[in-house]
């Protein structure tokens, strides 16, 4: 009886385990860009074509660790980033594939600029809306 309750928490365990993904910023290079015309702005936007890997991960629970970036902290408007923001895509060392927007809920904790954290939430893909990241991660929460 002990033994079958025992293997019947491991499985439960194991299945919990599997549900997350760690990913890596690599993980996430797995992308390339198309500089396209949007008529919405008058202007040219790099528009994105995820790979394979990258596509299996849309809607799933990741969990990915990088530089938190404050863009608006009285509009929660964070930004998870491979590199701290001296060297964050729009300053020039990386691209778009380098950083995730974070729908963080509003009781979230206080952050600090280029704090390194964990997150874990659902990876959105996008690409058509031009005024948010190709990367988003909602329900995103800091994990320990």
């Amino acid at each position: 009886m002990l033994r079958t309750s025992l293997l019947i928490l491991f499985c439960i365990i194991s299945l919990a385990g599997y549900s997350q993904t760690r990913i890596t910023w690599k993980t996430l290079e797995d992308v390339t860009f198309t500089d396209k015309y949007s008529e919405q702005v008058d202007a040219y936007y790099y528009f994105p074509k995820f790979g394979a890997s990258v596509l299996e991960l849309a809607d799933k629970e990741v969990i990915i660790r990088g530089h938190l970036l404050e863009i608006d902290a009285e509009e929660d408007v964070y930004i998870l980033s491979a590199n701290p923001f001296s060297a964050c895509f729009f300053c020039g060392a990386a691209g778009p594939e380098s950083i995730i927007e974070l729908k963080v809920p509003k009781d979230h904790p206080q952050f600090k600029m280029d704090e390194v954290l964990t997150f874990k939430g659902k990876l959105k893909l996008n690409a058509t809306d031009i005024y948010q990241c190709n990367y988003i991660l909602e329900d995103a929460t800091v994990y320990k």
